[in-house]
């Protein structure tokens, strides 16, 4: 455990980022989900927008990577179009 006044502070920053960054991995997750389990073209491109809008939010913010955002969202698309 840490000793200082800083350290004890940046821990527990860390520990609540931690927790923020998990749960929007966890909906990203379920968003995918979403989309590979949509029964229609319809619904999935309408969770595909969401999905989408979602991971650039995440890339953005460093929560992703960029290239893993990138990724995700072409193989989406791709699910997507060839339904």
């Amino acid at each position: 455990m840490p000793q200082h006044k800083s350290a004890i502070k940046r821990l527990r920053q860390n520990a609540k980022r931690r927790e923020h960054n998990r749960a929007r991995r966890s909906k990203l997750r379920t968003l995918i989900k979403k989309v590979q389990t949509a029964n229609d073209k319809e619904t999935a491109e309408k969770h595909l927008k969401e999905a989408v809008s979602f991971i650039d939010r995440l890339s953005t913010k460093k929560i992703i990577h960029p290239k893993t955002g990138a990724r995700k969202k072409s193989q989406l698309t791709l699910f997507v179009n060839n339904l």
